[in-house]
C-alpha cells in the first residue's frame, strides 16, 4: 500500500492536497501530521473524519519520537512535506519559531526518512527503492526580481526575509540528504497560491474579509508589488506529478504565469464583490482600499519559469485568474457570511 505522510495537512495547501489525493487515489493511505497552530484549521478536513484511508495525528514535526512512531506504525512509503511557518510579517516580529519549524523540523523528517529507507551509505534498503521525500518550498528563496525576467531552478538563492531564509535553509538540507545519503528527494518551489481554505492573514482573504466588514482594505506601500498567482488545485496537481514522476534530486518550479500587482488584485476582488454581494448604499468596495506603511524588505516582484515541470511532466496551470478569483470569492462569502 502507498502510505503517504503529509505534514501540515490541516493548513491551506495541505488540506486541499489531501482532499485531491484521496479523490484521485482511493487506494492510498494519507497520514496527516499537523501541530494545529494558528494556521491549522480542523474545519478544512472535517468531511474526512472517519474516512477509510485518512489518519490524523496531532503533533510537531520536530518531535523525533513521534515522527519515528508514525513511520513505523503506518509503514510510510512517501513524504509530502508542507508544514511550515509561512507568514512573512510574523517572521519579522518573531523569527525563532521559523527556524525551529522550517529548518529543524525538516531536518528531523529527512533524518528519520533516511534511517528508515536507506542502507548507509547511499543505498536504499531492499524493496524500498521507490520511497520518496517531496519538499514543498517557495519562490521567495530566490529573492526579488526587477521589472523583467523569471525565476528558473538555477539562480543562486537570495532570501530577503527570515521566512524565506528558513525555507532556503530547509531546501539546502533536502538537497544535502539526496547528495550525501542518496535519499530520493524532490523539491518544488511554488509561486503565490490562492483559493479556498487559505488562512485569514493572507492577502486575498484579508481583502475579502475587510470589504465585507466595511473596513479599510490594507494595501502595502502603493500596491505595486507583483506576484505570480497560482490556483491551489493547480499547485496540488503539480505536487502530485512531481511526487510520482519527478526525477530524483530534481527541483521543479510551479508557477501560474499569471503576474498581477497587489493593487490590481484588490481592485479585481472588489469588482467581483460589487457584483456578488453589493455594498450597502450602492458604493463600490474599491472605495475602501487604503495604503499602509510598507513591509520591511518587501520584495518587489516574483515570477516563476515553470518550463521544466511543463516540459518534463506535462503540467500546466488550468485555472485562469478571473475564474479562480470567482471560485475563491464564492467560498469566502459562504465562510464569512
Amino acid at each position: 500500500m502507498n502510505s503517504i505522510l503529509v505534514t501540515g495537512g490541516a493548513g491551506f495547501i495541505g488540506s486541499n492536497f489531501i482532499l485531491y489525493m484521496l479523490q484521485k487515489y482511493p487506494g492510498y493511505r494519507l497520514v496527516n501530521l499537523d501541530k494545529m497552530t494558528y494556521a491549522g484549521n480542523p474545519e478544512n478536513l472535517r468531511e474526512l473524519a472517519g474516512k477509510d484511508g485518512y489518519h490524523f495525528v496531532r503533533g510537531d514535526i520536530s518531535n523525533r519520537e513521534l515522527v519515528s512512531y508514525i513511520f513505523e506504525t503506518f509503514d510510510i512509503t512517501g513524504v509530502v512535506h508542507l508544514a511550515a511557518e509561512s507568514h512573512v510579517d510574523n517572521s519579522i516580529t518573531g523569527p525563532e519559531v521559523f527556524i525551529q519549524s522550517n529548518v529543524h523540523g525538516t531536518f528531523i523528517l529527512l533524518d528519520i526518512a533516511m534511517r528508515r529507507w536507506m542502507d548507509i551509505p547511499a543505498q536504499p534498503g531492499k524493496g524500498l527503492e521507490n520511497r520518496r521525500f517531496l519538499h514543498v518550498s517557495t519562490d521567495e528563496v530566490y529573492g526579488s526580481l526587477g521589472p523583467e525576467g523569471l525565476f528558473s531552478e538555477t539562480p543562486p538563492y537570495a532570501p530577503n526575509s527570515p521566512y524565506s531564509a528558513s525555507k532556503a535553509g530547509s531546501d539546502m538540507l533536502v538537497r544535502s540528504y539526496h547528495h550525501t545519503f542518496g535519499l530520493n528527494t524532490v523539491i518544488t518551489n511554488c509561486s503565490n497560491n490562492y483559493g479556498p481554505r487559505q488562512h485569514d492573514e493572507k492577502l486575498i482573504p484579508t481583502i475579502i474579509r475587510s470589504a465585507l466588514e466595511n473596513r479599510p482594505i490594507p494595501i502595502y506601500g502603493q500596491g505595486l508589488n507583483v506576484r505570480d498567482w497560482l490556483y491551489v488545485m493547480d499547485h496540488c496537481r503539480g505536487i502530485d506529478l512531481a511526487f510520482h514522476q519527478g526525477r530524483p534530486g530534481q527541483t521543479y518550479n510551479i508557477g501560474g504565469r499569471n503576474e498581477w500587482r497587489n493593487i490590481d488584485v484588490a481592485r479585481l476582488i472588489c469588482s467581483v464583490l460589487d457584483r456578488k454581494q453589493p455594498r450597502p448604499g450602492g458604493n463600490s468596495y474599491g472605495q475602501l482600499l487604503s495604503f499602509v506603511a510598507d513591509r520591511p524588505g518587501h520584495d518587489l516582484r516574483y515570477a516563476i519559469d515553470a518550463s521544466r515541470i511543463e516540459t518534463e511532466l506535462g503540467w500546466k496551470a488550468q485555472e485562469d485568474f478571473q475564474s479562480g478569483v470567482e471560485k475563491t470569492v464564492d467560498w469566502y462569502l459562504k465562510k464569512y457570511l
